[in-house]
């Protein structure tokens, strides 16, 4: 019984509703005066409101995917590298599995992605494609799932050997991959935005980074903990360039993300320009700071302030060269908090950084109106990232090619491996 299937949510629904039975069963024995009936009492009501809470809980995180299995939820998520599989050609198709070595990206559960509604379907080479992966930490060995987006031009004969510029889009705190694709619907809008001719073909990674969870880590390299911006500024990079032809140079790379995860944008650029060049904050916070589901970020000693200041981005306004990147922010003047603190960052930005915003009059911290965002900000990113020039060898003796969806062949880059296919749509 998953932790979000519909099963668990009906007999947590259940649980509650059999605890309001029996406190009002029980409720007349347990009026009498005394210590015991006292302590009945507030028995009761205390085993009725977990059990209502739990049931309210369960629902919500089936319909969000805050947390995908009771490991997750309990902090005993699995990090260890699971077979390394690579899809092999047959009959002009992808239909079988097997071993191969090096890989880090590997395929992943279809569970979350059958879920959401208006991915792709019918040919890659017309509509694209949508993957569920697990991509693998090299140098922190985390284990994390992911959704790439797969423009049609990935497939199509004429862009064979063409590398392709790179979106990662975060989720907030907890959030999940699931919301990203289902709520603010990031592969949808970039493929209806490439399909008008808005927006370059563009490959699309959605992936969280809460890497430790129930742990928030707010994209920091804990002293001694997860190592949050280093899985996602240089594991996930790495792990990308050796299975999909994107581009290898920082100026075709941009992060984006709402709530903690459009801060996290922020910060993974501005403290890695040599990785991200362009980034799109929906409702960030421009601090980091430690609370009860971040814990000690910073460590302790003389270094602890360092570190701190570090991810304080108006603190590296002022005292640190500017970073030459672009950055986007966006927040509501009525409705959410963070409008002031808006303000006074694009105020403090200088050359060579450039800040643009979307301020609209109203919105709340939710993802109506990051959706509302979302164009313009994939729009504006469009138009900084560079389309590589570089393209894939025409030869080389590790190359692997994969059957293309017309019968041509597109040549994936030299020393790949090809996730299993894994459409999702309804």
């Amino acid at each position: 019984m998953g932790l979000t299937s519909q099963t668990t949510v009906y007999v947590m629904a259940a649980w509650a509703a059999g605890c309001v039975g029996l406190m009002v069963w029980l409720w007349p024995r347990l009026a009498k005066p005394g210590l015991r009936s006292v302590l009945g009492r507030l028995a009761v009501i205390g085993v009725t409101q977990v059990a209502i809470v739990a049931a309210f809980s369960a629902a919500v995180n089936s319909s969000y995917e805050f947390f995908g299995s009771w490991s997750e939820l309990f902090g005993n998520a699995d990090t260890a590298p699971v077979a390394l599989t690579n899809p092999q050609e047959q009959n002009g198709g992808v239909t079988g599995i097997s071993s191969v070595s090096g890989s880090l990206i590997q395929p992943g559960g279809n569970q979350q992605l059958s879920r959401v509604s208006g991915l792709p379907s019918g040919p890659a080479a017309q509509n694209g494609r949508v993957e569920s992966v697990r991509v693998i930490g090299r140098r922190t060995g985390v284990v994390d799932q992911a959704f790439v987006y797969l423009p049609a031009q990935y497939f199509q004969k004429a862009y064979a050997r063409q590398r392709f510029p790179v979106i990662v889009a975060l989720s907030g705190y907890p959030g999940s991959v699931y919301n990203l694709a289902q709520y603010l619907r990031v592969s949808q809008t970039a493929g209806e935005l490439q399909s008008r001719g808005e927006m370059q073909p563009t490959i699309m990674v959605m992936i969280r980074p809460t890497i430790a969870p129930p742990r928030d880590t707010e994209c920091v390299d804990v002293p001694g903990g997860p190592q949050t911006e280093t899985f996602l500024a240089k594991d996930l990079p790495d792990a990308l360039k050796s299975v999909y032809r994107v581009g290898h140079d920082a100026s075709a790379w941009g992060v984006m993300g709402y709530s903690s995860g459009g801060s996290c944008s922020l910060q993974l650029t501005m403290r890695n320009p040599n990785v991200y060049t362009t980034a799109a904050a929906l409702s960030p916070d421009y601090r980091v700071k430690d609370d009860p589901t971040t814990g000690n970020l910073f460590g302790s000693g003389p270094k602890r302030q360092a570190r701190i200041n570090g991810h304080d981005l108006m603190w590296r306004l002022k005292h640190l060269p500017a970073p030459q990147v672009s950055v986007l922010v966006a927040n509501s003047k009525h409705g959410e908090r963070g409008y002031g603190q808006t303000l006074a960052f694009v105020r403090a930005v200088r050359a060579p950084m450039r800040v643009v915003s979307i301020l609209p009059n109203s919105g709340s911290h939710n993802f109506p109106t990051w959706v509302r965002e979302m164009p313009a900000a994939l729009k504006w990113m469009n138009q900084q990232l560079t389309f590589p020039q570089d393209v894939v060898p025409r030869h080389h003796p590790n190359a692997v090619t994969t059957a293309h969806p017309k019968g041509g062949r597109s040549r994936v880059r030299a020393g790949a491996s090809v996730p299993a296919r894994t459409s999702g749509g309804r």
